[in-house]
């Protein structure tokens, strides 16, 4: 008996007799290990790729060089929105796409006792900000302004004349709603995008 189990300890195995079996098993083992290693290494690129587009598509926007235009026109003006001391209008001639997808235009605020501030500002759409640039003087020439930074668009601040603009003239959606033509027709014509 103890001689019988020797022998059959002995035997080979099914997979021992036919070498094609064990070369399978080995293949099937690598085969394994592969999808592993090719598994762990989709993850961990995964974020690492994701991470490099963010970053590609934030450095994607860069902002054109400012040029001033001419002083504006009272004939040039056009009167968008009212608030309660004060009305606002736009220099049509100022109007302009530029080539990093802002709207940038001469804005003229009046108050009721006829104090006049002359401004030249942007609107970005895409991100929904606006960019003082210069301030208008009395000679017309400008002063530029100190401030560098783009400041979010609110429809809670004392007068709404940006958020008028973006709204109703200039914005739709994230995209600027035309070329500067179309957008000075459309405040000439006062037909808000919103139909009202």
């Amino acid at each position: 008996n103890n001689r019988q189990r020797r022998t059959r300890h002995l035997l080979p195995t099914k997979s021992q007799k036919n070498p094609n079996n064990m070369f399978n098993l080995h293949l099937r083992r690598a085969a394994r290990l592969l999808a592993g290693c090719t598994l762990l290494t989709f993850v961990h690129l995964v974020p690492a790729q994701a991470q490099e587009f963010d970053d590609e598509a934030e450095k994607e926007w860069k902002e054109v060089a400012l040029q001033l235009p001419a002083s504006p026109k009272a004939e040039n003006l056009h009167e968008f929105y009212r608030s309660g001391t004060q009305k606002f209008a736009i220099d049509t001639h100022s109007v302009t796409v530029a080539t990093d997808g802002t709207v940038r235009y001469t804005l003229v605020a009046t108050s009721t006792s006829g104090a006049k501030n002359i401004s030249y500002e942007a609107i970005r759409c895409e991100s929904y900000e606006k960019k003082l640039y210069a301030f208008g003087q009395p000679d017309g020439s400008w002063s530029r302004s100190r401030r560098k930074e783009w400041d979010r668009i609110s429809s809670l601040a004392a007068n709404n004349q940006h958020s008028t603009l973006a709204r109703e003239y200039f914005c739709d959606g994230n995209t600027v709603a035309g070329n500067a033509r179309t957008l000075v027709d459309r405040l000439n014509g006062m037909r808000p995008l919103s139909g009202l």
